[in-house]
């Protein structure tokens, strides 16, 4: 370059300053970056009050939340709660003095599961019935005394006294065992087969007494007692046979009152007016 030239250039940049040039957003581009910071600082202090608002409704502590509390026995759920899936417990239990309650729209299931998740035992209590399945079913007092037991072979009831109150009575289509039937005080005690025979075994004896009444057997066709190896005692101050058959008189103007019990070779009663012997072997046809 020519001197004269650098010379001329180097005199006009001194004369004119130096030039600057300004960096930075100016104009409508600062607004707008002005109006989303504004903006964003908006949604942040509600995102904060939400958060806040959520925490106090659903009373967050550093224990739990709401109704359930963390402690050191495990969860604690104060007031309703509602299970919408399947709950896994070691042990559920009521607070001290206040009792538990299973509520459900249709029914309440426990189950008894082994190792390999087959049920065991099975209690579903619905709207119809409280169904039990398990291999034995046992009830038992606070001291473990057995009140009711049943399994596939017996059921047992332990308690001293079986009452049964229904109108009817008690309906039993096979065999009974027990060592005492009685009825409640000042009622009566019927043992009744409408359609069959009443059949009452024992190996050592049958005892039938109505201390404050009387006893009464009535059947449609034959009444047997029978003792095999013993004896059948009537101890009474009265016994009365009234519709026994009677034999002939053997005298024609005899009015005795006075009679013989016979007894025929098939096991027939009858009477025959008593004489000076006895009589029966005149009236014999009356065993025929």
């Amino acid at each position: 370059m020519p001197q004269e030239q650098y010379a001329h250039r180097s005199t006009m940049q001194t004369s004119e300053g130096p030039q600057v040039y300004k960096v930075g957003i100016y104009g409508w581009r600062k607004r707008c970056l002005y109006f989303f910071v504004l903006l964003l600082m908006i949604l942040i202090l509600v995102n904060l009050a939400m958060t806040i608002w959520i925490l106090k409704v659903m009373n967050f502590t550093i224990d739990g939340m709401g109704n359930l509390r963390i402690t050191e026995k495990g969860l604690k759920l104060e007031g309703d709660s509602e299970f919408l899936k399947p709950l896994y417990a070691k042990e559920i239990r009521s607070r001290p003095g206040n009792p538990l309650y299973f509520q459900s729209a249709r029914n309440v299931t426990v189950n008894i599961l082994n190792e390999k998740t087959k049920v065991l035992s099975r209690l579903v209590t619905g709207p119809q019935a409280v169904e039990a399945h398990s291999q034995k079913f046992e009830v038992k007092t606070l001291s473990g005394k057995l009140l009711f037991s049943a399994d596939n072979n017996e059921v047992v009831v332990g308690a001293e006294r079986l009452r049964v109150l229904g109108a009817e009575g008690t309906v039993f289509p096979k065999s009974i065992e027990t060592p005492n039937v009685r009825a409640d005080p000042f009622k009566e005690l019927r043992l009744e087969s409408p359609t069959r025979a009443l059949v009452m075994e024992a190996p050592k004896g049958i005892e039938i007494n109505a201390e404050a009444g009387s006893l009464k057997a009535t059947c449609r066709t034959e009444l047997r007692l029978e003792s095999k190896d013993g004896e059948i005692t009537l101890n009474s101050a009265k016994i009365k046979l009234p519709n026994l058959p009677q034999g002939s008189s053997s005298s024609a103007g005899s009015r005795q009152k006075i009679y013989e019990l016979c007894v025929c070779p098939n096991g027939r009663l009858f009477l025959s007016q008593a004489g000076t012997s006895s009589t029966c072997q005149i009236n014999t046809s009356v065993c025929l």
